[in-house]
């Protein structure tokens, strides 16, 4: 959502105002610090000063308000109290910077993430940027805790990245920094638990105008908006509504798997484009030639790609930029969606069993080893939207603005979330809530109940098999920072590589190889 460099001490206070509009960033009177706001049609910047304080303002547009002049307004105190007070309720995502002159800057993130925001600091500068590579010159070695997490697949939300030295700003959480760097968590968000339905409830009826509200939250323009449709229950409940919404403007995207869910998806996705009405576009990008850790990927090829991007980074960068190709500035997604109708442990047998604890994975080293049982410290509190989600979303959104697009994730939205929270366990189990959803659209049991799993597994297969392997032997010949760390055991490594090699493929544990690979890649990139 921005980036930013600031030096509180060099902050004028006999200049008025301490911050200027240059017509693309917030600077200071001698230009030591900087605030540049994303340039984006759903992005606003806003900014007061009562003369010794200064706030500003980045954040997402809503409806139904005159675009922002973004000049500093001169304000009383008691009006910048007040304006600072409707920033902290702004109900999408946003970003509040406080600062006066020789005081330490104090930075807030909404309780809406659709970016995220990465801080680093030195020599009395703090630094922020919406994407980590902005950030690299301060990664100061592996943080072991959340490469373990990473590695282990077990990721957490808070303020924790891959590389000491640089931290993530989560949701209300509050950064201040006057020479050193202090990020407070807020107090958890409280949720209701599941409850029995009330005579005559509706949930099919809720679970659309919760869609409709989050979708009414943001001043789309369906022409300049595309749904991500893979075919899946979450985002063909989200796609399906938005059609229904905005008939015939809104296009769509997706990969197309490999695998024995390949035909399914394919013939999923035309019938719900056949019998729902979205837009004229539907772009494809087919992996089935297109396997990860290619010779030419931007990760083999040593670029600076976030541990926290996706491992199909190439693919989904291709379709980012196709989509842009249309004219499109939105993208609409289905993320949230497991969060929002998951099943707990106490609830279901079997979703205990789904979530039981396994790491036992023969390359992790004794440091890796040691850091699990530390894995839920330092945790973010319970927030409105899932940790999972939060961190997904963060995740995909750096990919998605570098291509001029902003991301939309409606069931991060409350009114979905609060319904999540309340609904029965019938509703939630295999996504009822989903598959009914979907059916009132005239879809048939094929398409709302898919019979094959549709997944990337089978491309992580062949994508380690046939590129994954020699990468595993290079870190192996060569080292690497997650060897040097003791993050992971190389001799684990390479029994793991031989097996691989001589078969047969089992998803648990091999799959879990291509962490070990992207968190080498990043490691080597980052880390002088």
């Amino acid at each position: 959502m921005l980036k930013l460099r600031i030096d509180p001490e060099r902050i004028d206070p006999d200049t008025s105002p301490a911050w200027r509009w240059d017509g693309t960033s917030y600077v200071t009177g001698d230009g030591g610090s900087r605030v540049t706001p994303h340039a984006h049609r759903l992005v606003e910047q806003v900014a007061a000063t009562d003369g010794t304080r200064t706030v500003i303002i980045v954040r997402e547009r809503v409806p139904g308000r005159p675009v922002t002049s973004p000049v500093p307004l001169p304000v009383t105190a008691g009006e910048l109290e007040e304006i600072t007070a409707q920033a902290r309720r702004w109900p999408v995502d946003h970003v509040l910077i406080e600062t006066a002159a020789h005081r330490p800057v104090r930075i807030t993130a909404g309780a809406v993430r659709s970016t995220p925001l990465f801080l680093a600091h030195r020599s009395g500068t703090l630094h922020g940027s919406w994407d980590i590579a902005d950030l690299q010159p301060f990664a100061a070695g592996l943080n072991p805790r959340e490469a373990t997490r990473l590695l282990i697949y077990r990721p957490r939300y808070s303020i924790d990245t891959a590389f000491g030295g640089i931290w993530r700003l989560t949701e209300r959480a509050t950064a201040t920094f006057g020479g050193d760097l202090v990020i407070g968590y807020p107090d958890p968000v409280l949720h209701a638990q599941p409850r029995d339905l009330a005579d005559g409830a509706d949930v099919l009826a809720a679970f659309t105008n919760g869609i409709d509200a989050a979708l009414a939250a943001r001043p789309l323009a369906p022409a300049e908006t595309v749904c991500h449709l893979t075919g899946g229950l979450d985002s063909g409940s989200i796609g399906t509504r938005v059609a229904d919404r905005w008939p015939g403007q809104v296009n769509t995207a997706t990969l197309i798997i490999v695998g024995p869910g390949r035909r399914q998806q394919i013939r999923r996705r035309a019938e719900i484009l056949t019998k729902v009405p979205f837009g004229p576009h539907d772009l494809r990008l087919d992996t089935q030639d297109r396997l990860m850790f290619a010779p030419a990927d931007a990760r083999v090829r040593g670029k600076l790609v976030s541990p926290y991007d996706e491992p199909l980074y190439e693919h989904f960068t291709d379709l980012n930029t196709q989509i842009a190709a249309l004219g499109a500035h939105t993208v609409v997604t289905g993320l949230g969606g497991d969060e929002m109708v998951a099943v707990g442990s106490a609830e279901s047998a079997q979703a205990a069993a789904d979530k039981a604890d396994n790491y036992e994975l023969p390359w992790l080293g004794a440091r890796a080893c040691a850091a699990i049982e530390y894995g839920d410290d330092g945790i973010a509190p319970p927030a409105m939207a899932g940790g999972i989600t939060l961190l997904a979303a963060e995740c995909v959104a750096p990919p998605l603005l570098r291509a001029g697009l902003w991301p939309v994730h409606p069931f991060m939205h409350p009114a979905l979330v609060e319904l999540g929270d309340r609904l029965p366990y019938f509703w939630r189990d295999l996504k009822q809530l989903q598959r009914r959803h979907l059916a009132t659209f005239g879809l048939s049991h094929d398409a709302c109940n898919p019979k094959e799993r549709e997944s990337f597994a089978e491309l992580v297969e062949e994508s380690l098999t046939l590129h994954g392997v020699p990468l595993l032997r290079r870190i192996l010949d060569e080292g690497s920072p997650l060897i040097e760390a003791g993050l992971i055991d190389p001799d684990g490594l390479k029994a793991s590589v031989v097996d691989l090699e001589t078969g047969p493929y089992t998803e648990e544990p091999y799959s879990k190889l291509i962490e070990v690979i992207t968190l080498d890649q990043a490691a080597q990139a980052f880390l002088p």
